[in-house]
Parts: structure tokens; C-alpha cells; sequence
């Protein structure tokens, strides 16, 4: 086989011109990745919740807004219920901040439609979350036919929750849903309307510690007379169940519901042969029953709210 000259110089020539054929797809990759890139910056820039860790991550491949197929480098963190803690609870479960007032809150109605011009406020135990205090709102108002409103006392587990409740009985520490508590039924009651409460387990501790709150600032003050602010305060009606607090400031109408079978009022509550020194308020009415298992039988809706009877019954010792 014979060489060619022509055949030389046509590798020779494909040869050298192969390089600046690299060198030019090299420089338009190059330009076509640049080009990308300041592309994504002016998307980056036109959209401040995006972020430099966003766009390296879009990158490499990861999910982020900008490439939405695969997983987010950083997931928003849940909310936490801590975060409602002494909030409104309205309708749907919607939360309101603790300055709002009572009657710009779009309450609880009841399914079968309302059927009186009471607005109740309810106060939430331990171990309760905003989606299960909005459940306790809605069988409220259907048992009652009020329009029902919740101040929530968060929960942050068993321990600290218990914690908490120790800390309202000796009136240590700061509980923001007391202080919604007290803020709220101090402006009604110098407004001039009544206040009807509802306070399960923890919630009654809650309940009157901003009851006494309310009592002091009434007589500090407004400086009104204690007798003058205990007359202020019979507009308020109180409802406990399965209540984890023992006394009661004197003033308001009390009815009290405690469940023999329940451990929580038996050792923290109302139990008075228990405690010499419970006081559950002046004329206040409690009545006793038994249901459910012995000593854990607490629970609201199951146990408490089907023995509950309207209050002006209760008030007279008219119990089921």
C-alpha cells in the first residue's frame, strides 16, 4: 500500500483543525452554562425567598422551588403549638392574637344552628394541641347551642405541661393563656357584659389564678372595695371539669364538675375531705358522679360534657 501526498495533508489539516473545533463547542458550552447561571441570579434576585444554598442545590441536582422534582435541601420547620399559646380559638380553628377582642372573633357555631345569645369561653387541659381544643369547641356548642370562642393553653409534652400547672397553683411563673384569661374577662366585665367560663383540668387552674388576677387589678386599680369588685364579678359564670385546682377567689357563680373516677380532681381538686383548705367559692354548687374506669377516666368529651346540665339548673343543684 502506497502513501499519498493528498491523503497526508488532509489528516494533517483535519488533524489541526480538530483542536479549535474542541475549542469552540468548549466556548459555547462555557457561554451557554454562563448564560444559564445569570439566568437563575435574576430569578434568585426577583424572588428574595430563594436562597444562594436554593440555587447551588438546584444545581447539583436537589429539590429546591427552583427544580420542584426532587426534595428541598432545607424543609420549613413545622409550627410548633407553643406558638398559640394563650391565643383566641375561632371558627375552623383559626387562631387570634391574645389583644384581639372578644366579639371580633368568629366563634364555634353549632351544627344544628345556635340557639341562645351566650358566648362561651373555653379553657383547654393539659396534652391539648389547637386541632383538639377546636374539637372540644365544636361538641361544646353542639351540647349547648352557644357560640363557643378558646383561649389555648399550649401544650409542650406531659412533663413540662404538668411543670406549668404547678407553677399556676402556686402562682409562680408567667402562663400567657392566663394572661389573655384576665385581660379578656377584665375588659367585658368593665364594659359592662357578662362572662361565662369553661376550664377543664388545667384550664381550671388557669381559670383561677386570672380570676384572682382579675379581682386584684379590679380592687388595685380601679380601687374598688373587695366587696364592690366580688359584686363586679358575680356576672361571671364558671364552669370546671375534672378541675386540677383546689381554690376558688370568691365572686363569680361556680358550678364545679367532679368525676369520682377520675384521679386528677381527686388528688389536685375539690376532693375537700381530701383537702381541709379546698375552697371551690362562695355558694358555689359541685356536683359528684362516678363513670368510666377507676382513676384515669379524665377526659372531656367522653366523661364530663354529657353530664353537664344548663347552668341556671346546675345552679339550683338540678343534676342528671
Amino acid at each position: 500500500m502506497g502513501l499519498s501526498l493528498k491523503g497526508i495533508a488532509g489528516d494533517l489539516g483535519r488533524a489541526l483543525l480538530k483542536p479549535l473545533e474542541l475549542g469552540n463547542s468548549l466556548r459555547e458550552n462555557i457561554q451557554n452554562e454562563v448564560l444559564k447561571d445569570v439566568e437563575t441570579l435574576g430569578n434568585f434576585a426577583g424572588n428574595p425567598a430563594e436562597s444562594l444554598g436554593d440555587i447551588f442545590a438546584s444545581r447539583m441536582g436537589l429539590a429546591t422551588s427552583l427544580n420542584p422534582l426532587s426534595l428541598r435541601l432545607q424543609p420549613d420547620e413545622p409550627r410548633t403549638d407553643k406558638e398559640f399559646d394563650g391565643h383566641f380559638v375561632g371558627a375552623n380553628g383559626q387562631t387570634f392574637a391574645p389583644n384581639t377582642p372578644l366579639g371580633e372573633i368568629p366563634g364555634v357555631n353549632p351544627q344544628g344552628g345556635v340557639r341562645n345569645n351566650e358566648t362561651l369561653i373555653y379553657v383547654n387541659g393539659i396534652r391539648t394541641n389547637v386541632a383538639g381544643q377546636t374539637n372540644s369547641l365544636q361538641a361544646i356548642a353542639d351540647s349547648t347551642g352557644s357560640r363557643v370562642v378558646g383561649i389555648h393553653n399550649s401544650t409542650e409534652g406531659f412533663g413540662t405541661d404538668i411543670l406549668q400547672s404547678l407553677g399556676d397553683k402556686l402562682d409562680i411563673g408567667n402562663n400567657p393563656a392566663v394572661d389573655t384569661l384576665a385581660d379578656m374577662v377584665y375588659n367585658e366585665l368593665r364594659a359592662g357584659r357578662d362572662v361565662h367560663l369553661m376550664a377543664h383540668s388545667q384550664g381550671a387552674i388557669i381559670t383561677s389564678r386570672a380570676l384572682q388576677d382579675v379581682k386584684n387589678r379590679l380592687m388595685l386599680e380601679d380601687g374598688m372595695s373587695r366587696r364592690d369588685a366580688e359584686a363586679l364579678m358575680n356576672n361571671i359564670k364558671v364552669e370546671t371539669f375534672g378541675g386540677a385546682s383546689r381554690r376558688f377567689t370568691d365572686g363569680p357563680q361556680y358550678v364545679h364538675y367532679v368525676n369520682r373516677n377520675d384521679a386528677v380532681p381527686q388528688a389536685f381538686g375539690l376532693r375537700s375531705w381530701l383537702n381541709p383548705f379546698a375552697h371551690a367559692g362562695r355558694d358555689a354548687q359541685t356536683h359528684y358522679f362516678r363513670d368510666g374506669k377507676p382513676f384515669v377516666s379524665h377526659g372531656f368529651e367522653e366523661f364530663y360534657l354529657p353530664q353537664r346540665v344548663p347552668f341556671d339548673e346546675a345552679r339550683q343543684g338540678n343534676f342528671n
